[in-house]
């Protein structure tokens, strides 16, 4: 999760996030070169003499019609893979269905027969000693690690938005329309996020934790919770 006074994204914990990090670091340092490049002929603006000097302008009209569509190209082709990727969900591990209410979400493991619970935040006159404040849930979300893991996203009352951010998901809960996305978690950990569109009063207070184990332990906390 997010640090004080963190400046980057969170650590990645999956392979889109790590793609999206990397495409925004890339991007960045495009953007760094455009702005080097325009500081530098600004001050050659101000401080070179002006000269009245008729010049032919061929070369360089050219320069600036073609290094721009360059610059969009190298922007446009990684940006199109991982929207591509994003949307790619080959015979996933485990479907799981989040519906959004106002203001808690509820999780059925479509495969499992009865494993279906409702998740609230965890109060903070009942948070355990060392757990994060309106991020902490009574029931968190558990997946297999190292298992691709789809997502069927629905909402029952008003919009709200299913988003994880180390995880590099983020889908619109909307009533009456399933939206599906899809992660793989690439290590064990618990994964913080936050619905993401105003639903509300109680918007702020409808925390979404995703817990990645081991596929022993996941079969073990499964089996447990459908028994």
């Amino acid at each position: 999760m997010a640090n004080h006074s963190q400046l980057g994204f969170q650590d990645a914990s999956s392979p889109i996030m790590e793609e999206l990090v990397e495409f925004h670091d890339h991007a960045l340092m495009v953007a760094l070169a455009i702005c080097s490049l325009v500081l530098y002929l600004l001050t050659l603006m101000l401080t070179e003499k002006l000269s009245s000097s008729t010049v032919d302008a061929q070369e360089i009209e050219l320069v600036w019609t073609i290094l721009p569509a360059v610059v969009l190209i190298m922007l446009a082709l990684p940006s199109l893979q991982i929207l591509y990727m994003m949307d790619e969900i080959n015979e996933p591990d485990l479907t799981l269905k989040a519906i959004g209410h106002q203001w808690y979400w509820t999780y059925e493991y479509t495969d499992f027969k009865d494993l279906t619970f409702d998740s609230y935040m965890t109060p903070t006159t009942d948070l355990p000693l060392g757990h994060f404040r309106l991020l902490e849930v009574d029931h968190r979300v558990v997946v297999p690690m190292e298992s691709p893991v789809r997502v069927i996203v629905t909402a029952d009352d008003v919009l709200h938005s299913w988003a994880v951010p180390s995880l590099g998901v983020k889908t619109d809960a909307i009533p009456g329309r399933l939206n599906q996305t899809s992660f793989t978690a690439t290590r064990p950990g618990v994964f913080y996020g936050q619905c993401s569109e105003i639903c509300g009063a109680n918007h702020s207070f409808m925390p979404i934790v995703v817990e990645s184990a081991p596929l022993a332990n996941f079969e073990s906390w499964s089996s447990l919770l459908s028994s």
